[in-house]
């Protein structure tokens, strides 16, 4: 149940939050007073369950001018990564849940995505605009490889010559090289990783359920080599955690093939803030008070920042020297150099006579 906390003395090992906030939608809310009353309190499944979902749409117009993208698409809502900072967990309320644990746990499955998708790509007078898979929850988490909806996505889009771009950070992305390598000989795919350490230590502890960097520069490899366009999300940084890496992130990912990179700066906004102070105190207390200042820091004395064109790369002493230093290292390792823009006019209905054009 949403608003569950759990027992502040226990760290969960394998999950990023280490709570369960109270849903900020729902007016009630149950909490153990008395732990010794174990016969009166419903302890909660730690294991993950995915609840089949029914969406009315899947494709979703995005509006922020801040996110470089047009259209996302999102077959899964939860994520069993846990990435502590992830932006997502707030969306989790509105399906009734904790953007906290429960956002880890209770993963949504909208198994009518593909049909959902043909739906909507033959809407009269679709133009075929770029569609990015990820633009919430990661569409290859480790739920994929059970239900397999990103890889139904991806057969449409190729059958329909509809341009997608990707971002995960997740191993699984691998096995679908071959519609991806098919779809780039088209120009109609570009696929993002994310990567915001090379700290093994800190991944484990701010990502527990993703695979490692040196997976993830595999996955930069492989696909780079298989004529895949590739960038990587170095994102989001953490002032004091990890913003030093920058300058062998952007090294290493230029020696693996990728072309593009871009940042954020981690913001914390809604039941973020409380998720991630919590996590902090308790991985790194020697250093929370530093880090969660120069986080403040970044957004105007805030850690939750909605300013549009400031609250991605954020503003201030700090946010600007992570902002020199990405572009001098950027410019380095050669990366950026142009821009990919994907192909639309190739896109048809199957079994019509004519494409968009």
């Amino acid at each position: 149940m949403a608003g569950e906390e759990e027992n502040p003395n226990i760290y969960v090992k394998g999950r990023g939050a280490q709570l369960n906030p109270h849903n900020h939608f729902q007016k009630n809310d149950y909490v153990q007073e008395h732990v010794e009353g174990i016969d009166d309190w419903e302890v909660e499944q730690r294991k993950t369950s995915f609840i089949m979902g029914a969406a009315k749409t899947i494709v979703n117009k995005v509006d922020s001018p801040d996110v470089g993208m047009a259209y996302s698409l999102n077959p899964y809502q939860g994520c069993e990564h846990g990435c502590t900072y992830c932006y997502a967990r707030n969306a989790h309320e509105y399906w009734g849940y904790s953007a906290g644990l429960d956002f880890e746990r209770k993963i949504i499955v909208k198994q009518d995505a593909p049909a959902l998708f043909k739906k909507f790509l033959e809407k009269k007078g679709w133009d075929a605009s770029v569609i990015s898979l990820s633009g919430n929850t990661d569409c290859y988490q480790p739920a994929e490889r059970k239900f397999r909806l990103t890889r139904q996505l991806l057969e449409i889009a190729l059958a329909y010559k509809q341009p997608i771009g990707i971002i995960t950070k997740n191993a699984l992305v691998l096995r679908d090289k071959d519609i991806l390598q098919e779809m780039a000989k088209l120009n109609l795919c570009k696929v993002f990783v994310s990567i915001n350490s090379l700290n093994e230590e800190l991944r484990m502890k701010m990502e527990p359920r993703t695979t490692t960097a040196k997976q993830r520069l595999k996955i930069v490899e492989e696909l780079s080599k298989a004529g895949i366009p590739m960038g990587v999300m170095v994102a989001p940084l953490v002032p004091g955690l990890s913003d030093h890496e920058v300058p062998k992130i952007l090294k290493a990912i230029a020696e693996n093939g990728a072309q593009w990179a871009g940042y954020t700066i981690v913001r914390l906004n809604g039941a973020i803030g409380p998720i991630f102070e919590d996590w902090l105190k308790k991985n790194y207390p020697d250093r929370a008070d530093k880090v969660w200042h120069m986080i403040q820091s970044c957004h105007g004395g805030n850690v939750n920042d909605s300013r549009f064109g400031d609250r991605m790369r954020g503003d201030g002493n700090i946010a600007q020297m992570i902002r020199d230093t990405f572009k001098l290292h950027c410019r380095i390792n050669k990366l950026n150099i142009y821009d990919a823009t994907l192909t639309s006019h190739l896109f048809r209905i199957p079994g019509s006579q004519l494409g968009l054009f």
